[in-house]
């Protein structure tokens, strides 16, 4: 398949709002291809959902600021796509940094105006056409004519879509029944949606007055998956990452515990003397390494014991066979309740302890894996900062030809200092506005179709909403924002009256 036809269904699915139109235009690509070698049908579902097979290729907006003249005319193939990345993935050592620029200046010469775009988009993880990995699913569901529930399962047992896509689109549901919980190796972890209060994740998961919920500790730390054969154990991180030989403080725990054969659910966190979690960030480096601070598990959820899978049993049954075999101190800490003021009170005593919040469980709900649906319903305190929009970047996709991704800054003396991206929050109206707005506070007013960031005069304050903070070496202030998002521009204040970087300094 030529590069130019998937990057046209991109565009199609990137300019319709419609769910049913979105699938539309996948089925359609996918059954083109539904004849086609695996390994194409894999790419071609991989680009779809708008990622690169590649876990990581050494490249970012840096390394794609100056690109070739584009081709006139397509002749890239989603393979020779995927060969070039698999090459510069593979590429290290002296000399690496100038044979990947090489790469990248051959393989986007080969590529049309709308193909350079694609490609810098899928590049930088920002192909914004509103194709997430589940309606892809619902693409190979339509293209192969197999009910969308069979499609799901097949892609949470093998761990991802693209695994599972060969078998959907050949139309048999007993290809996709193939892929079933297989202990040693990883599933699609189960997601949880949220909720602003206690009250109403409770109402989500249907708890209420004769029907408990659990409520969890939402521990900030690092989502792992353990699996454990004999004496072998794997580690699974969310996305599927093995680093069993970065953790082995949890291998030793799960190697002592009473059984065989096990699955389990949990996260990692580093705790201080105090048993307080550390920053976030101290947590995710000793994840990334196989040394550092000493890194506690706990576990929420039990999905595989002795032979028997418990992928389908109810979470009150989960529950139960999970606190006979793990320790205590390596259960994630909950209670049980069908009473909101026992769970509101709960949750006091969990950010006290510096958790982050809660997640609410529905008792009789199977593990869902992969899904974000209501069965889990996560709680955690919003945290809000004025900031000012030092920057803005050009949309793509469907936001193609509005400002979109705005640079976030604190005051800091007399200048500001760069906290962080983000594009998320954002209304059509609003973008419609800060388009306009930011247009006109172009530092450089010529030049602004010109620039992919085009820099602004610092006036805007924009009130952002944010789950936490974490240490960044990638921002001079030293700090970044997680998961941020706009809630309102502010045009009541001043960019004088905008936080300090002491102020979210002594947030963290």
């Amino acid at each position: 398949m030529l590069l130019a036809d998937l990057v046209a269904t991109s565009a199609e699915v990137a300019a319709t709002r419609s769910r049913k139109a979105k699938t539309a235009a996948l089925a359609a690509l996918l059954s083109s291809v539904g004849t086609a070698p695996p390994e194409e049908i894999a790419v071609v579902t991989s680009y779809l959902a708008g990622s690169l097979r590649q876990r990581r290729t050494g490249l970012g907006w840096r390394s794609l600021s100056a690109l070739p003249p584009p081709a006139p005319s397509p002749s890239l193939s989603v393979l020779e796509v995927d060969a070039a990345f698999t090459a510069m993935a593979e590429l290290s050592g002296p000399g690496s940094q100038n044979a990947r620029s090489e790469a990248v200046a051959a393989l986007f010469a080969r590529a049309t105006p709308d193909e350079q775009r694609w490609l810098r988009g899928v590049v930088t993880g920002e192909v914004r056409q509103g194709a997430l990995d589940s309606l892809v699913q619902e693409g190979l569901a339509a293209a192969g004519g197999v009910p969308l529930a069979a499609v799901r399962r097949a892609a949470m047992m093998a761990g991802s879509t693209v695994a599972v896509a060969p078998a959907a689109l050949s139309g048999s549901e007993d290809a996709l029944a193939t892929y079933a919980l297989e202990v040693m190796r990883p599933v699609l972890p189960m997601l949880a949606s949220s909720a602003t209060t206690v009250a109403a994740a409770m109402a989500k998961a249907g708890g209420g007055p004769g029907r408990p919920v659990a409520v969890d500790t939402k521990l900030d730390g690092v989502r792992i998956q353990v699996h454990r054969s004999g004496s072998s154990v794997s580690i699974a991180t969310r996305s599927l990452e093995d680093i069993t030989a970065r953790l082995p403080e949890v291998v030793d725990v799960v190697r002592a515990l009473p059984a065989s054969q096990v699955v389990l659910d949990g996260e990692v966190l580093a705790l201080d003397d105090h048993g307080r979690p550390r920053p976030f960030q101290e947590t995710a480096s000793r994840a990334a390494m196989s040394e550092g601070v000493h890194l506690t598990p706990y576990f929420f959820d039990l999905l595989h014991l002795d032979g028997r899978d418990l992928v389908d049993a109810p979470g009150s049954e989960r529950l139960a066979a999970l606190a006979a075999l793990v320790p205590d101190e390596h259960l994630v800490p909950r209670v049980v309740t069908d009473d909101v003021d026992e769970a509101d009170a709960f949750t006091a005593r969990v950010l006290e302890l510096g958790h982050e919040g809660v997640v609410v469980k529905d008792l009789a709900a199977p593990y869902d894996a992969g899904r974000r649906g209501s069965a889990w319903v996560k709680v955690k305190p919003v945290h809000t900062l004025d900031l000012v929009v030092l920057a803005v970047e050009w949309g793509s996709g469907r936001r193609r030809g509005w400002l979109s991704n705005i640079h976030l800054g604190a005051r800091d003396g007399d200048g500001f200092v760069m906290l962080g991206k983000t594009f998320k929050g954002m209304t059509d109206e609003m973008l419609a506005w800060q388009t306009e707005r930011f247009t006109a506070l172009a530092r450089d007013p010529e030049h602004v179709r010109d620039a992919h960031v085009v820099e602004l005069r610092p006036e805007q304050v924009v009130e952002i909403a944010f789950d936490g903070l974490q240490r960044s070496t990638r921002y001079p202030g030293g700090l970044a924002l997680r998961f941020a998002r706009v809630l309102r521009y502010r045009d009541d204040k001043t960019a004088a009256e905008a936080d300090t970087i002491e102020t979210v300094r002594a947030l963290l």
